[in-house]
């Protein structure tokens, strides 16, 4: 299950740095909203997913509440999955 959750940790953040450096500046500075259509939905889905294999890897991992908010913050930081996955997935 780690696996899994490395893997959709590593495209959420990627997905999410798209969205926010390329598609939103697209949008707000040349009215072109179609990189935001085309990201937006898989970010979306990736991000839902984060939350979910967080929980459920939670007991696995033997988080404590503490580790699992920075794990949860880590989804809405630009590179805190790439941190997440560096302090708390890649070597345990």
């Amino acid at each position: 299950m780690k696996k899994i959750f490395r893997f959709i940790s590593f495209f959420e953040g990627v997905s999410y740095l798209l969205l926010l450096f390329i598609a939103v500046p697209i949008k707000y500075y040349f009215g072109y909203e179609l990189y935001v259509k085309i990201l937006g939905m898989p970010h979306g889905i990736l991000f839902i997913s984060y939350v979910f294999f967080s929980f459920l890897l939670k007991k696995q991992m033997n988080w404590s509440f503490k580790t699992m908010v920075i794990v949860l913050l880590g989804s809405v930081i630009p590179f805190g999955t790439f941190y997440i996955d560096k302090e708390y997935l890649r070597n345990s």
